[in-house]
């Protein structure tokens, strides 16, 4: 079984019925892949989110698991914030994400690896 933590710029395509990446959460849900995304993917979700997609809401829940925030998490992050903050511009939001796939052992799905240039994390673009 793989493992992927989904991030917020995949889940949102997700709500805006892109077809390839609902034709590739389709194919790991079915194949019995772990998917999971954070609290901070559900708040930047939430803060977007428009009228016609509250709809998929029950369907993001139903497959995603949200992983916990917790003092590995926020050591790593805080880690990957001092490494990269300036010289990457990498924001607490994406530091604490990559923080969470590393810790969690999770390959991080996005559509913008440059948000991430930790070489610690396995990345998977969408």
């Amino acid at each position: 079984m793989a493992k992927y933590l989904l991030d917020s710029d995949v889940v949102i395509a997700w709500l805006r019925r892109d077809e390839h990446v609902v034709g590739w959460v389709k194919s790991r849900d079915a194949a019995g892949d772990f998917l999971a995304w954070t609290p901070v993917t559900v708040a930047e979700v939430h803060a977007g989110l428009r009228p016609r997609e509250e709809f998929v809401i029950p369907d993001l829940v139903r497959v995603l698991h949200c992983l916990p925030l917790d003092v590995r998490v926020g050591r790593k992050a805080g880690r990957y914030l001092q490494t990269f903050g300036r010289s990457h511009g990498v924001e607490l939001a994406d530091a604490l994400v990559a923080a969470a796939a590393h810790v969690h052992g999770l390959a991080l799905c996005t559509r913008n690896v440059r948000h991430y240039p930790m070489r610690d994390v396995r990345k998977t673009r969408l």
